[in-house]
């Protein structure tokens, strides 16, 4: 087998070689201007990150001072849950100090007004039997500012959480207070460290 040599025409080019090379360029140019792109959109959305509290505060600058959540539902032991995670999400959030001596910059008081319960999945063979609920508690909340007596934020919070429902709903619901506790309380804090003092 011999190999022939490869004859150019007059211009010292071969037009399928050159296609091929052209195409080649074209793609790898392609590739350079998607990752340029990819990195230039990545660095701009990490642009408006903020390291730390989102208010302009310093971290743990301010304490705050968490009172015992009124309950106005017919659901027991929903304010003490509350007050828990309240003061747990305080804590894991840094933002702000827990003041528990009854001296804090910032006085948090509560009102549970609402415990409402929802079906969201049903029994595959009986659509009235409720197999998933999705409870969602409603906070009407107050932040005063102890040294002016002014108020900081005034507005309603709503928590969710589900719970699978076995052969007792009682305890599905117990089981999943502090969850639904937890939820709202991460709402408040969110709420709260976004709030401009």
């Amino acid at each position: 087998m011999s190999v022939q040599p490869l004859s150019l025409p007059r211009g010292g080019k071969h037009p399928r070689l050159t296609a091929v090379i052209c195409r080649s360029q074209k793609a790898s140019w392609g590739v350079l201007f998607s990752a340029v792109v990819f990195l230039v959109f990545s660095l701009l959305g990490c642009s408006s990150y903020q390291l730390g509290p989102t208010n302009g505060a310093p971290a743990g600058s301010r304490s705050l001072q968490v009172n015992l959540f009124r309950n106005e539902t017919i659901e027991p032991r929903l304010g003490e849950a509350v007050g828990f995670a309240l003061r747990r999400r305080v804590q894991q959030d840094g933002t702000y100090r827990l003041d528990t001596h009854g001296d804090g910059d910032i006085i948090i008081n509560g009102v549970i007004i609402g415990y409402t319960r929802g079906g969201l999945t049903f029994q595959p063979n009986d659509l009235l039997t409720v197999r998933d609920f999705e409870l969602q508690m409603v906070v009407k909340i107050t932040a005063m500012d102890r040294s002016t007596g002014r108020l900081v934020l005034d507005s309603t919070i709503i928590g969710r959480s589900m719970v699978r429902v076995g052969n007792n709903q009682n305890a599905g619901e117990v089981q999943a207070l502090p969850l639904l506790a937890d939820d709202l309380a991460q709402n408040i804090i969110g709420r709260l460290t976004d709030t401009k003092w």
